[in-house]
C-alpha cells in the first residue's frame, strides 16, 4: 500500500511547495518565518537617484486621493473663469496696510492734541498779545515782503487759498512755533535736528524759518512753511523739539499752533481747534496749492530755475545752430571773396 499511494504522496508535496512559492509572491518584501502567524520585515532596497524626468501619469495618484484632488482642480478651474480678479486676489501675498499715519516711527513724530489758533499777516495787535503781525521775528518788513495784508475773510480768499487782493509773494501756507533760533543760539545748536547741515553766515542767521510742517485735521493733512515764532513764547524747545507733548505756555487753553488762514480754510478748522503736526522734508511734500506760490517757496524757485537753465540752454542751441549753417554754408559754396564780389 505505501508503494501504491507514494506518487500520489509525491503530486500533494509538490503543490504544498508552489502554494508557498505563491504566498512569498504575494507578500512582496516581507518574508513569512517558521513561527506562526508572526511576520519578519526586511530592509527595503534603496533606489539610485534617476536622472530622468517622471512621466506625468506615472506620478498621478490613484484611489480616492486622485478623486479629490481632480475636483479640486476643476472648482479652482471654475473659479479662475467665472471670477478671474478674485483669483488673482487671491494668489498674492499677504501684506500689513496700516490704516492710520504712524506717530512714532517717523523721523520727526507727530505732536498731537494742540491747540491750534489762526493769525495772518498784517494782524494788529490785540489785547491778548501785543505783537503786530506787520512783522515777523526774522523780517521785519513781513507785510512788504509778502505782498499786502493777507485778509483772512473767507470772502476774500481765492479758490487756492490765497489773498484775492493779490498775489503773493511768498508761500500763504504759512504758520508759527513758540521757539526763535537766533534769539536762543546756544540751545538751537543742540536741539535743532538739522542745524548742523544749514550753513550759517552769522549768529543772526536762521536754520528754521522756511521749515515745512504737516498739519494734521482728522483724515486732512495740510502742509506749510514754518515763518514766524508764537504764539506767546520765544523758547519752549522742549515742545518744538524736545519730548514734551504740551507747550509750555497755558495762555488761551495753552495754544500751541498758530496756522495761517490758506491752512484754516484748507483743512476746515476754526480758531481753537485742536490738531496734530509734525516737521517734515521737502521731499515728503506732496503736490498741492502749497506749492504753488512764494518766493521763499523750494518748489517756486526751484520751477524758476529749471525755466532759467532751459532759457539758457535754448539760447546756447540757438548760438551753435547759427554757428553750423554758417559752417555748412561756407564748407558747400566756397569762402565769400575778400572784394565782396562773386567768383
Amino acid at each position: 500500500m505505501t508503494v501504491r499511494y507514494f506518487p500520489f504522496l509525491l503530486l500533494r508535496g509538490r503543490m504544498c511547495l508552489l502554494l508557498a512559492l505563491a504566498l512569498a509572491t504575494v507578500a512582496g518584501p516581507a518574508a513569512v518565518s517558521g513561527r506562526a502567524n508572526t511576520v519578519v520585515p526586511t530592509k527595503p532596497k534603496v533606489a539610485a537617484p534617476s536622472r530622468t524626468k517622471k512621466s506625468p501619469i506615472s506620478s498621478q495618484k490613484s484611489g480616492p486621493a486622485a478623486v479629490t484632488s481632480a475636483a479640486s482642480r476643476l472648482n479652482a478651474g471654475l473659479v479662475i473663469r467665472q471670477n478671474p480678479a478674485a483669483a488673482a486676489r487671491a494668489q498674492l501675498p499677504a501684506v500689513f496696510a496700516p490704516t492710520r499715519p504712524r506717530t512714532g516711527l517717523t523721523q520727526f513724530p507727530w505732536k498731537t492734541n494742540i491747540v491750534t489758533t489762526v493769525f495772518w499777516i498784517g494782524e494788529p495787535s490785540t489785547g491778548v498779545t501785543a505783537a503786530c503781525n506787520t512783522k515777523s521775528s526774522w523780517d521785519p518788513a513781513w507785510e512788504e515782503s509778502y505782498g499786502g495784508f493777507d485778509d483772512p475773510d473767507p470772502s476774500s480768499r481765492t479758490w487756492d487759498f490765497g489773498p484775492k487782493a493779490f498775489a503773493p509773494k511768498q508761500n500763504p501756507f504759512y504758520i508759527a512755533l513758540p521757539f526763535n533760533d537766533v534769539t536762543n543760539p546756544e540751545i538751537a545748536a543742540t536741539v535743532i535736528p538739522w542745524y548742523a547741515a544749514i550753513p550759517k553766515k552769522s549768529k543772526f542767521t536762521t536754520v528754521i524759518k522756511g521749515r515745512w510742517l504737516a498739519i494734521r485735521l482728522g483724515k486732512k493733512i495740510c502742509y506749510a512753511q514754518w515763518e514766524d515764532v508764537g504764539p506767546f513764547e520765544t523758547d519752549d524747545w522742549g515742545y518744538v523739539f524736545g519730548r514734551n507733548p504740551q507747550p509750555k505756555t497755558v495762555m488761551n487753553n495753552g495754544v500751541g499752533l498758530d496756522v495761517s488762514p490758506a491752512v484754516r480754510d484748507y483743512l476746515g478748522l476754526v480758531s481753537g481747534v485742536r490738531c496734530d503736526w509734525r516737521f517734515c522734508e521737502v521731499s515728503e511734500v506732496p503736490d498741492g496749492p502749497w506749492r504753488k506760490f512764494g518766493e521763499n517757496n523750494p518748489f517756486v524757485t526751484m520751477k524758476d530755475r529749471q525755466w532759467a537753465e532751459r532759457i539758457k540752454r535754448l539760447a546756447e542751441l540757438e548760438r551753435e545752430r547759427a554757428a553750423w549753417l554758417k559752417q555748412s554754408r561756407t564748407t558747400v559754396m566756397g569762402p565769400e571773396p575778400l572784394d565782396g564780389r562773386g567768383g
